[in-house]
């Protein structure tokens, strides 16, 4: 038998922010309709690929699409979902399949075995959705917010797509119902109740997302992220000696003291420890190596930045600093009233949690140059979290 798949994706998405539609954001280095595409193009029980898309979005599809096979041209959807699929339901009528799929193009984790198990459906019952018991009571409430029922758990079933239908059936439904002005029919199945068919459901996945809310592209972000099993550890040191000035920089906190301290940069032991324990960890040199103080562009610079790009060679590899750690070595000036707005300058600049950064300060007992205040030191270690590389 004959299947063709509509992909509904002419909506404008707008409840997950982002500067374009939801369809077109990109999740684990591809977009989210071109990662749903790409299962029906690709699965052996699908023949057709008819995409339903918003006028304005050419450009964008064709790059969604560009390769795939199966794919037949774009057509412009209806005002809502409902006229968008009766739109793609007219557009296969040359083609006139015996089975046809409706997808949302912001379903980009359904499975190869979902869609089998909706075509199979489909050639049993005619009419067919992918449903997953709802595990929350229900409740049915009033204008007024008032509960005036408690449905049955066991026999409700939250309905998800690729809903699955024998071809005509389906496109005379949306053609009645369009004809008799019967809109709000949120998905095809309610269209083909509303036309007297029976639909059954089939088993869906708990997996199959929906992304709707900005919550929802994080979670599917962090699904498609691969696993951080290379745990690595860093470790930095830095001494500056004191000089002149009215404060010192630790930790991205300027502290007021009766002295400064001495560097090409602005000298924040803190910042260059915890820089060279991140990039230890990453085995990319150090902080002299990628900020040379022989370049004058770095003279005088805010240490901030060193620690920045650090974090940034930690994202750029896929990975994320899990924990860092910090310990300031001086005798003056007193480090623990600035303790707490240091880890959150740390944070900032590292975009971590606060609960993953320490601070602690320590003295060396009047001994060592620290001892005599002729300056301060800094050690750190740095967690990071990346890939696994294949060893191939």
């Amino acid at each position: 038998m004959q299947c063709a798949v509509i992909v509904v994706a002419a909506g404008r998405g707008s409840r997950t922010g982002g500067a374009v539609p939801k369809q077109y954001r990109v999740i684990g280095g591809e977009s989210v309709l071109r990662r749903t595409l790409r299962l029906f193009a690709e699965h052996p029980g699908i023949d057709a690929v008819q995409v339903v898309i918003h006028p304005d979005d050419k450009d964008l599809f064709a790059q969604a699409g560009a390769g795939l096979p199966k794919l037949l041209a774009p057509i412009a959807g209806g005002a809502d979902r409902q006229g968008s699929v009766k739109a793609g339901l007219d557009a296969l009528a040359r083609r006139a399949p015996d089975l046809v799929l409706v997808h949302d193009a912001a379903r980009p984790f359904a499975s190869p075995e979902l869609v089998a198990r909706a075509i199979a459906a489909a050639a049993e019952h005619g009419a067919a959705v992918p449903g997953v018991a709802v595990t929350d009571t229900v409740k049915l409430v009033d204008e007024t917010g008032m509960v005036v029922e408690t449905p049955e758990r066991a026999r409700l079933r939250a309905v998800q797509t690729p809903q699955a239908f024998r071809y005509w059936p389906l496109r005379m439904a949306h053609a009645k119902a369009h004809a008799a002005g019967a809109a709000g029919l949120t998905d095809d199945a309610a269209v083909m109740e509303w036309a007297g068919h029976k639909v059954a459901v089939f088993e869906g996945e708990a997996d199959n997302l929906k992304l709707t809310h900005p919550a929802d592209m994080a979670r599917a972000e962090r699904a498609l992220r691969p696993p951080l099993n290379d745990v690595r550890t860093g470790t930095g040191f830095d001494v500056h000696a004191f000089g002149p000035g009215d404060h010192v920089m630790l930790g991205g906190i300027a502290i007021p003291f009766e002295r400064g301290l001495d560097g090409h940069s602005d000298a924040d032991v803190g910042l260059h420890a915890l820089t060279d324990a991140v990039l230890g960890a990453l085995c990319d040199g150090d902080i002299g190596a990628h900020f040379p103080p022989s370049d004058p562009q770095w003279k005088g610079a805010t240490s901030d930045r060193f620690l920045a790009f650090a974090a940034e060679r930690v994202r750029a590899r896929g990975g994320i600093i899990a924990h860092l750690d910090l310990t300031l070595i001086c005798e003056a000036p007193k480090v623990g009233p600035h303790r707490d707005a240091i880890r959150a300058r740390i944070a900032e600049i590292v975009g971590m949690p606060l609960d993953r950064i320490s601070v602690k300060a320590t003295t060396t007992e009047r001994l060592g140059f620290t001892g005599r205040r002729e300056g301060i030191a800094a050690m750190a270690s740095a967690t990071v979290r990346l890939p696994e590389e294949d060893p191939q």
